[in-house]
């Protein structure tokens, strides 16, 4: 974990490309319209295996970065980056949820600095891409350890939305 996401480009439905400072202000400005309500700031990721024309192969992960008012919609980012290929289901996960916390990493501090105290009631969570499920069953309650590891909230399937349905959405 050593990349900084801070000049990195992500993207928004609305608002095109934009980057850290402008994410931290639209989640400010969401956060204050409704000051009263409850909000989940959620951080997850997912990939898909690629292919370039030449036959080389490699995963594209792309990182959401959701802020969801309780019952009233909600807003999000994402970020796309190659990697090269991984060979194992162990592998591509891991590859998700350390880019996640990467940007968590870098994300939390500096809206923590921009709320300056103000926040209002939100919670924060690391969504990761296993479930009771699937083949990623084996690995719960290893990648579940490494987020709370961390510091962080993680959520698996079903309930990890930013990672199974937002970032996938744009893989």
């Amino acid at each position: 974990m050593s990349k900084s996401y801070f000049t990195e480009n992500f993207y928004n439905l609305t608002d095109g490309q934009v980057q850290f400072p402008q994410i931290i202000e639209k989640i400010k400005q969401f956060l204050k319209e409704d000051p009263n309500s409850t909000y989940d700031l959620v951080i997850g990721s997912d990939s898909h295996e690629r292919q370039e024309p030449s036959g080389k192969k490699y995963i594209h992960v792309v990182t959401a970065i959701v802020v969801h008012r309780k019952g009233f919609g909600g807003k999000y980012f994402w970020y796309k980056s190659d990697k090269k290929l991984v060979y194992s289901l162990r592998e591509k996960i891991y590859a998700e949820t350390i880019q996640s916390l990467d940007v968590a990493r870098d994300f939390v501090p500096i809206l923590g600095l921009a709320l300056d105290g103000t926040a209002t009631n939100y919670s924060l969570e690391i969504h990761v891409d296993v479930g009771e499920a699937g083949e990623t069953r084996e690995m719960i309650r290893e990648i579940v350890g490494m987020v709370t590891g961390f510091g962080y909230v993680a959520k698996t399937k079903p309930e990890s939305y930013a990672a199974s349905y937002v970032a996938d959405k744009h893989t």
